[in-house]
């Protein structure tokens, strides 16, 4: 299993997220200090009804929580965009 459908599924069935979008960024990171280890950059955008009444903190919390182990040895960054299933409505966006 790769590094994404690896953090795609612990996301997923952590939070019971509706939406787990998972971008490889490590190559634009060629060469930082954390990359030279083989850990990898991503981002994430998380739609979960899990989210609702939690703030920015708490939500990225859960995030980090959800993928615990694989940092720093496989995840080395990890940029999170958390959304509620409305907030997600209301931004236009679909998943």
């Amino acid at each position: 299993m790769s590094r994404i459908d690896e953090l795609r599924r612990r996301i997923t069935t952590a939070l019971g997220a509706d939406v787990v979008d998972v971008e490889d960024d490590s190559a634009k990171h060629r060469g930082h200090a954390g990359a030279r280890g083989g850990a990898g950059h991503y981002a994430v955008v998380v739609v979960a009804a899990r989210f609702t009444g939690m703030g920015r903190v708490d939500r990225h919390r859960a995030v980090y929580e959800a993928v615990g182990d694989m940092i720093p040895g496989e995840v080395h960054a990890l940029q999170v965009r958390a959304f509620t299933p409305e907030e997600w409505r209301q931004a236009g966006a679909s998943g």
